[in-house]
């Protein structure tokens, strides 16, 4: 089951501000999330609190990637890229 990615803005601009190589690996975690969503069940978790309620985390080393999904359309959707510092 593949799903279709869409990015927000400012996950774009957050992305690019990663460094190449890191970024090089978030890029491909979040295709290999799209193409086949249950290999990375271990790296995901869902967020709680009402600001995230909703969305979910995908794990990739010390960075985090912020998205919402929609099974019933198979779309994810990315809202936020970073450190996990700064991500929350």
């Amino acid at each position: 089951m593949r799903y279709e990615l869409f990015f927000e803005e400012a996950a774009l601009k957050e992305l690019a501000r990663i460094d190449k190589p890191y970024r090089i690996r978030i890029k491909e975690k979040i295709v290999q999330l799209a193409e086949n969503y249950e290999s990375l069940e271990n790296r995901i978790k869902k967020l709680k609190g009402n600001e995230y309620k909703g969305f979910e985390r995908l794990r990739v080393g010390d960075y985090r990637v912020v998205y919402k999904r929609e099974e019933r359309r198979l779309i994810i959707t990315v809202v936020r890229v970073g450190h996990r510092k700064a991500v929350y």
